[in-house]
């Protein structure tokens, strides 16, 4: 099975100035663990994610304050939709995050987490009698 047939195509998109708690807000209405940074003045792509907001309030920031692109990781790896779901768990496993970017051509077309992976290659479940 392929990336493309496992991951989310709702893409969140934030800018750099958004503030955490906005973040969080977005992620939550649209159910998603991971928005995507775009930052056009310097590093492009990056993500943010609610482990990233986590961190952020355990340290006792204010996140009506802190801005997503003081959270951006922006070292990303990125995946490709024809990749198969192996490779993209050995891309997490290796770099140690839950979320990939999925990239085909220039930009984000979905984003691919352990979630779904796991979705995939656990077998679907079975009725038991009543």
């Amino acid at each position: 099975m392929l990336v493309r047939d496992a991951m989310s195509t709702v893409v969140l998109t934030i800018g750099p100035a958004h503030t955490l708690r906005q973040s969080a807000r977005l992620m939550s209405t649209r159910r998603v663990g991971a928005a995507v940074v775009l930052d056009e003045d310097s590093s492009g792509l990056g993500i943010l994610t609610e482990r990233d907001i986590l961190n952020s309030l355990a340290h006792g920031q204010n996140p009506d304050s802190e801005t997503a692109g003081s959270h951006t990781t922006t070292d990303v790896v990125f995946a490709a939709p024809t990749w198969t779901l192996e490779e993209a768990a050995a891309a997490m496993s290796h770099g140690g995050f839950r979320h990939l970017i999925v990239l085909d051509g220039s930009g984000p077309v979905g984003i691919v987490s352990v979630r779904d992976i796991i979705r995939c290659w656990a077998p679907a479940r079975q009725q038991v009698p009543a």
